[in-house]
């Protein structure tokens, strides 16, 4: 893995946090799914029912990411919490 990706999508992280106004859920939605992605891989787990519309929506972002390798995901994520900034 290429340290300095992984300093950086750890300064994305830290700055994801720091941000003076809140995404849209969309845009969060997509944060929460590169963040899965380039830390655990691809979606795990079963399908949230639909009593669950929060835990289905997460899956289906980061379900649709399936193969999206850890660097991509870390560079999309670094890309989209730097045009957030």
């Amino acid at each position: 893995m290429n340290t300095d990706l992984k300093s950086a999508f750890e300064a994305a992280v830290a700055a994801s946090k720091e941000l003076t106004q809140r995404p849209d859920n969309a845009t969060l939605l997509k944060l929460y799914a590169l963040y899965k992605q380039a830390t655990e891989g691809d979606v795990s787990g079963a399908k949230p029912g639909f009593g669950d519309l929060v835990g289905r929506a997460k899956w289906d972002a980061w379900a649709a990411l399936k193969g999206t390798s850890t660097d991509a995901a870390m560079q999309r994520y670094i890309d989209l919490v730097d045009g957030l900034e």
